[in-house]
């Protein structure tokens, strides 16, 4: 893969969509406002690069301006502004993780709309996986049976390892006791690595579901 290099000042796109994260260099257009949002699963960073930007996260509302830095976190109501009235204010974004419905929007209740699945097309982003949506979904099944399968490796491992973890701290011994936790974290990152997996699959299938119906 490619080194690739990205100037703020010139890309408006994502440049990362991938399960684990999507990473954006966003130009808010003058007065821009963005609708109300929470997102269900990710923490959202915003890093102001140019301009002047309102933020109101969870009900509390603050301006800010390069160099500065805030966080929405999972499932908490936010929502920009563009201060500026003649130029666009430029930040970075990033959403982790990004796992579909990336987006719920919120009404003046704060209660949840319905979910809405947004098209990769709307990320800048061709489909990543090929094949028909059937296709799809029988791979997104046997992902879900290798997630299970990773998922009860990791308890076997964890309960194993969390007892000779145990007996190498009472026994003092440092190489055993650093040998369980290296087995334990393989089995962690077995069960991740099946889930990130399972999630790219889950991104492509769910905007795909109700179309041509």
């Amino acid at each position: 893969m490619s080194f690739e290099v990205y100037d703020y000042r010139s890309v408006n796109r994502n440049v990362l969509v991938t399960p684990e994260i999507r990473a954006r260099l966003y130009h808010m257009a003058p007065g821009q406002v963005d609708g109300r949002h929470s997102h269900d699963l990710g923490h959202e960073v915003f890093l102001i690069l140019e301009g002047q930007a309102e933020f109101n996260i969870g009900g509390v509302t603050r301006q800010l301006g390069p160099g500065e830095l805030c966080v929405a976190r999972a499932d908490e109501i936010h929502q920009v502004r563009n201060l500026l009235p003649d130029q666009p204010t430029i930040m970075y974004l990033s959403v982790t993780p990004h796992v579909q419905p990336t987006h719920t929007g919120r009404g003046d209740d704060d209660a949840k709309l319905p979910p809405r699945f947004q098209p990769n097309a709307s990320y800048h982003v061709e489909q990543a996986i090929a094949g028909t949506l059937e296709e799809l979904l029988a791979r997104q099944v046997q992902a879900a049976e290798a997630l299970l399968a990773a998922a009860e490796a990791n308890l076997a491992a964890q309960q194993t390892q969390a007892a000779r973890l145990d007996a190498a701290r009472a026994a003092g011994d440092e190489a055993a006791a650093c040998a369980a936790r290296d087995a334990m974290w393989q089995a962690v990152y077995g069960l991740h690595m099946r889930l990130y997996e399972f999630d790219a699959i889950w991104n492509e299938v769910a905007p795909r579901a109700a179309q041509d119906i």
